[in-house]
């Protein structure tokens, strides 16, 4: 299928993404509209302070874990206090009449409420509250390893979210990987907790010809240079994952893939040619737990110091990690940009017909701290 037959069969409402299909004015003005923006959201880990409003019947038996998830309750609550309600109030004030949605990359909720119906109500308070905050703009998520965490978390998820994207979007949406476009571009939202990767190959297939090609999901699809650098798109050493993680990222780079996604709790740019095509990915996180993290610093920049943050990390002498130098390896050649940032904030993803840019925003700032040029 080429781009005319996308186009026209969009229109017309004859191409299938998922259940339904949207014409091509879906969240566009008008056939000819080619330029828009959105609101992106990174990881948010929405909480409450104190920790019983949503964790009274966690109990985490793992000494260790119990430990961790305990001081993340605690990080959470002091975030969402002052911090986030900063943040949002920022990104609420990025909406302009271009605007079309809200993109939020996972890990929506902190979880690890040890009960499901508690899980359900985190997921629809942070909902509410997102949607009254941010215009009541339509407001698509992605699965995060959070938004599943906890006694029946992945059962209270399933039940509740792919019914409210349904609402959000306006079609049937029954999977947690499924497709929607904005005008003639394609959003594949792709789950990586648990891929179905019959399903993104269809809706790869289903959206050939799209302008612009976004991936979203919450783990990148490039390998991040951090401590678990393996937990990515089918990011697993076996031999299994090495074909399923080859497979797409060559489909992806035909498609000029644009991904966003979350994860790393980083501001992240990367830019990838090989496979015959490109791959650009933008990490972002909205975990803005000091107040210093509104600043744009870079810690890690250039495609020779891709990798580089992690083999520090194993140099030092207390490191148990594993040696991925060949995992990294195998992209370094393919990559053109790479910028590594411990900043957090809100982002604005721009759309026009001849380029496409994220603009980060620190914290709460009132400017751009820095803007990602992603094509054009």
């Amino acid at each position: 299928m080429n781009r005319r037959d996308f186009l026209t069969l969009s229109a017309t409402g004859i191409i299938g993404l998922g259940a339904s299909s949207f014409p091509l004015s879906a969240f566009a003005k008008g056939k000819a509209d080619k330029s828009y923006s959105m609101i992106i959201l990174g990881d948010t880990h929405f909480d409450a302070d104190p920790p019983s409003v949503y964790h009274s019947l966690y109990n985490e038996p793992n000494e260790r874990l119990n430990k961790i998830q305990r001081a993340e309750f605690a990080r959470n609550g002091a975030m969402w206090k002052d911090r986030c309600p900063r943040l949002l109030k920022r990104a609420a004030g990025l909406i302009d009449k271009d605007t079309r949605m809200v993109l939020q990359m996972g890990d929506l909720v902190q979880g690890d409420c040890g009960n499901g119906e508690v899980h359900k109500k985190m997921l629809s308070d942070v909902m509410t509250r997102f949607k009254h905050e941010l215009g009541g703009l339509p407001f698509v998520t992605v699965v995060g390893n959070h938004d599943i965490r906890g006694v029946d978390a992945l059962e209270a998820y399933h039940s509740f979210m792919p019914a409210r994207m349904s609402e959000e979007l306006g079609k049937s949406i029954s999977k947690t990987t499924f497709a929607f476009n904005v005008g003639d571009d394609a959003f594949i939202v792709i789950d990586f907790n648990n891929p179905d990767d019959a399903e993104t190959d269809r809706l790869l297939d289903e959206t050939k010809g799209a302008r612009h090609t976004f991936v979203m999901t919450h783990g990148p699809v490039l390998p991040p240079d951090i401590s678990s650098c393996r937990w990515f798109f089918h990011g697993g050493a076996s031999e299994a994952n090495t074909q399923a993680r080859r497979h797409f990222r060559q489909a992806f780079a035909k498609r000029n893939a644009i991904v966003l996604c979350g994860h790393t709790h980083y501001t992240d740019f990367k830019d990838w040619w090989g496979d015959g095509g490109r791959i650009t990915q933008m990490t972002m996180s909205s975990v803005w737990t000091a107040e210093e993290q509104k600043e744009y610093t870079v810690r890690s920049e250039g495609a020779e110091n891709y990798g580089m943050l992690r083999k520090k990390m194993m140099e030092k002498p207390d490191s148990n990690l594993k040696d991925e130098s060949a995992l990294f390896d195998e992209y370094r050649p393919g990559i053109r940009q790479h910028i590594n940032s411990r900043s957090q904030g809100s982002y604005k993803l721009n759309v026009g017909k001849k380029q496409v840019s994220i603009d980060f925003y620190g914290g709460d700032s009132e400017e751009v701290s820095h803007r990602f040029i992603i094509r054009g």
